[in-house]
């Protein structure tokens, strides 16, 4: 259905993994007839505007725990943002799970609010593993009574984390919320990732999983290694490896596979000179949408964007977490069947090559990833979220039953 002609900001937090996301649903929403800002990190802008949408820049800001040395937090930042709010009368405020301002303004400004959480859903569900640890859901009742204990543990953290929000709350001039994970919605939470990533759960009705939400800026193609052996793309992330040392270990382990490789650094300069060997090319950045289509794998460190452009393609996944989120899309990477993960601490010349070829061994891997493919073709999702945005809008937005889900 439609709300008619709305006027949305979109925030988002300055990492490519969360900024991408949030254009591409920004521009879902603009090729409906809406009129979109995104509210986003400087450096940014250019690429915004070049998407065809209005641009704002936002401040950098502490969110938790509330900073004590004078730099502006979340309550703060959200009082910079009421002038945005004032002149523009948005009818909703989109906001990255990591922008708390966002949220806090869209409340005292009164309209509709949504959150985008682009990666896994991270509020657990009784019984299962703590988000970001990695684990993998219990199989035996001991188990599932080990998570549960430590769901009280988990409480603990909860509890402070409301109390730092509400902080926050107060600086902003709003009343102290109840809730936990104050800062996502309790209105619409759009999650923007595939269901066959996600365990089994009784779902919140406001919770919808749409399917991920690519976006890329352009960037012209490169030379690929000659020849016809399987082609192993390595994509690390732009902030979690500052060494270069998953782009050293690969290049290092496949150096005399039967295999081509091409290596990013994604703009991470190498503080000494990185060793290509004559199978491989090593280059700054590139094009996903160049390299994922002639990719037989993709090695990574579990960033979501990377794992669900893989996925887009029908490519396995070889998963080497570095920090938070990463742990937990690299179990579901496993749980789901689409590849592997190697933990970081292991993460080496003999792993890393026992691994690849353990991914190009198994066609399993490859059929897994080929079915969500075929799930992400049907499945638009920055387009589910412009929709769910539109019925929050309109007051009819429905539950869980309208959710997209993976077939068998």
């Amino acid at each position: 259905m439609s709300a008619g002609h709305l006027r949305c900001i979109v925030a988002a937090f300055g990492d490519p993994g969360h900024v991408f996301p949030a254009v591409s649903l920004a521009r879902g929403l603009s090729s409906r007839g809406h009129e979109v800002v995104v509210e986003t990190w400087p450096q940014w802008r250019q690429a915004v505007e070049d998407a065809g949408l209005a641009f704002a820049g936002a401040d950098e800001y502490q969110v938790f725990p509330p900073p004590k040395d004078g730099s502006p937090g979340g309550g703060e930042a959200a009082l910079a943002l009421m002038p945005l709010l004032e002149e523009f009368r948005p009818d909703v405020v989109v906001n990255d799970i990591l922008t708390l301002a966002p949220a806090l303004a869209a409340e005292k400004f009164g309209c509709s609010r949504a959150t985008l959480v682009p990666h896994i859903y991270p509020v657990g569900n009784r019984g299962m593993p703590l988000f970001a640890t990695g684990a993998l859901p219990p199989r035996t009742p001991a188990g599932r009574r080990f998570w549960e204990i430590s769901d009280r543990a988990l409480e603990r953290g909860l509890l402070r984390g409301r109390d730092d929000l509400n902080a926050q709350r107060r600086v902003a001039g709003l009343p102290p919320t109840a809730r936990f994970h104050g800062g996502i919605s309790p209105d619409l939470a759009l999650v923007a990732t595939y269901p066959q990533l996600e365990y089994p759960r009784k779902w919140p009705a406001a919770v919808h999983v749409t399917g991920p939400m690519p976006f890329e800026v352009p960037h012209p193609d490169i030379d690929l290694p000659g020849g016809s052996d399987p082609l192993v793309l390595v994509a690390p992330s732009t902030s979690q490896d500052p060494h270069n040392r998953l782009v050293r270990a690969s290049l290092s382990a496949l150096a005399d596979q039967p295999v081509r490789v091409v290596a990013t650094t994604n703009r991470v300069v190498p503080s000494k000179p990185i060793p290509v060997p004559a199978n491989a090319v090593l280059v700054d950045w590139l094009s996903y949408s160049q390299l994922m289509p002639e990719a037989s794998l993709v090695i990574c460190h579990g960033g979501h964007g990377t794992v669900a452009r893989a996925l887009a393609d029908g490519v396995p996944v070889l998963a080497c977490p570095a920090a938070g989120d990463m742990n937990e899309t690299a179990a579901r990477v496993t749980w789901a069947g689409v590849g592997l993960s190697v933990k970081w601490s292991l993460t080496g010349r003999r792993s890393l090559r026992w691994a690849v070829a353990e991914i190009l061994s198994r066609p399993s891997f490859t059929e897994r990833a080929r079915e969500i493919a075929d799930w992400s073709a049907h499945h638009d999702g920055a387009a589910r979220g412009a929709e769910l945005i539109e019925s929050l809008a309109a007051g009819s937005l429905g539950g869980w039953d309208s959710n997209p889900q993976p077939s068998g």
